[in-house]
């Protein structure tokens, strides 16, 4: 039997774009139906979606604290450490433990902070937060965080993606995958960086992974071109980047026609985004029209780089309709190996550029009438050890190693019980004795903030239903109002 010339001449690709089970079809299947309750639309993967249920939460601000603070000098008031400062630490603790920068027998290390009781719900706090001291009854504080990771890039992966490994999605695009984002003019997820370095996770803190890449972090910033890139080239005005947008559109749906891939028509849509945001982003990037009372609230200066001026960004973005908002701030390494990590004037020096702005984020979101519909998600990779830093054992410079056993981080607004301290730790701040949570617990709660179920937020990637909080996970329902 002769075969004719058309299937002689038919390459491999031909084949697989043709056939009702090839690559392209399989691909874009994978993308329509990885979620069955709400169908993803290729063409405006970023519309609104509802949730499973009616959330709390409509939007999220995450601050991180990138190297992650010594809660047991802000959060976590241990008398009992601070009357055995300076005695070895009990072996107990030591045997069969690796620390970063930590070997031998340390020295035991209290607190050389001040504390206060704060509010009606008697939140003790440091003298190193003293405008975080006012907010403290709306502050739901979790004193028993738990990480297997003690590396900062690890941690702060498991943190964002449910894996200490890259490649997974981060926390903010599983939540504009599920809820899509108010504002089609703008990002459903952005970040912004202060203290000028990027965080130990790299992009890969805000990458979507194996989701369609418009659901990534976009990284905006508060001086200079807000976004790189989306302006126009020099000698191209606004309409011929109209002209040369739809040249490339009606170039791409032709491939997406052919092949069928779900990322060409997610680069379409990532092009006209970007187009609008040229008109959009300029104008809520801008804090120069804030009324005076407010910048000084928040210590923010037009014009300039800041945490503060994230902080007022974060509130602008949220009010414009942005989904998730993520903040990282570095410079919370407090090893102590010089001045700016120590935990007397270096803490101080620290949460000076940084707690003035966090109140006055609360504060202002309330104003406003966000804060019972925002959520504000604060704190590092996790902690800093009841010991003094192996390295700087010897210095007059107070420190702490890493610590995975036990720190505090903490949420406010969007559903989140104001004035809670939830968990605790031993008198010493060895170990987590009441209510473990672990990175997934803490993002099962996150999402049932958001309405959704963590267990039923998949997708499906190389034959595999997977989620944020991967096969872990429960929600902590005492921390919710």
């Amino acid at each position: 039997m002769s075969l004719t010339p058309s299937i002689l001449d038919a390459t491999r690709r031909h084949f697989l774009s043709g056939a009702g089970v090839g690559l392209g079809a399989i691909a874009l299947g994978s993308l329509q139906h990885a979620r069955g309750d709400i169908p993803i639309s290729a063409s405006k993967p970023l519309e609104q979606r509802q949730p499973h249920f009616t959330g709390r939460a409509k939007r999220v601000i995450y601050l991180h604290l990138t190297g992650s603070p010594p809660n047991l000098d802000i959060y976590d008031y241990k008398p009992a450490l601070v009357d055995r400062t300076g005695q070895d630490c009990p072996d107990e603790f030591l045997k069969g433990r690796t620390f970063a920068f930590t070997s031998g027998v340390p020295k035991l290390l209290g607190t050389p902070r001040k504390f206060v009781q704060c509010g009606e719900s008697g939140t003790w706090l440091s003298d190193a937060v003293p405008n975080l001291q006012r907010v403290a009854d709306d502050i739901c504080f979790i004193h028993s965080m738990k990480t297997d990771q003690f590396n900062h890039a690890p941690a702060e992966l498991l943190l964002y993606t449910g894996s200490p490994r890259s490649g997974r999605p981060s926390m903010g695009s599983w939540v504009t995958y599920g809820l899509g984002t108010e504002n089609q003019d703008l990002p459903g997820f952005v970040v912004l960086i202060s203290s000028g370095v990027q965080p130990n996770g790299g992009s890969n803190s805000w990458g979507s992974g194996f989701l369609p890449s418009v659901f990534q972090g976009v990284q905006c910033r508060s001086k200079g071109d807000p976004v790189l890139y989306v302006s126009d080239p020099a000698g191209m005005n606004r309409q011929m980047r109209r002209r040369s947008l739809d040249t490339l559109r009606a170039l791409n749906e032709s491939q997406a026609q052919e092949l069928g891939h779900p990322e060409t028509t997610t680069r379409i849509a990532q092009y006209e985004l970007a187009y609008r945001m040229q008109a959009s982003v300029p104008d809520v990037m801008s804090i120069a029209g804030e009324s005076k009372d407010t910048l000084e609230k928040y210590g923010a200066v037009p014009g300039e780089s800041s945490f503060a001026n994230n902080c007022l960004l974060a509130r602008r973005l949220v009010e414009q309709g942005v989904r998730f908002v993520q903040l990282f701030d570095w410079g919370w390494d407090f090893h102590g190996t010089g001045p700016g990590e120590g935990l007397t004037d270096g803490l101080t020096n620290k949460w000076a550029k940084t707690d003035r702005p966090i109140a006055a984020l609360i504060e202002d979101l309330k104003q406003r009438g966000l804060f019972e519909d925002t959520l504000i998600i604060c704190g590092g990779e996790f902690g800093r050890t009841p010991f003094r830093e192996g390295r700087t054992a010897g210095s007059a410079v107070l420190g702490r190693d890493h610590y995975p056993d036990c720190f505090t981080m903490w949420m406010a607004g969007g559903g989140a019980k104001g004035g809670c301290n939830y968990g605790e730790t031993d008198e010493l701040g060895f170990q987590v004795v009441e209510n473990v949570v672990t990175p997934h617990d803490l993002q099962a709660t996150i999402m049932h903030l958001l309405g959704f179920n963590h267990e039923q937020l998949t997708f499906r990637f190389q034959g595999r239903d997977y989620r944020l909080t991967d096969v872990h996970g429960k929600v902590i329902s005492e921390v919710l109002a």
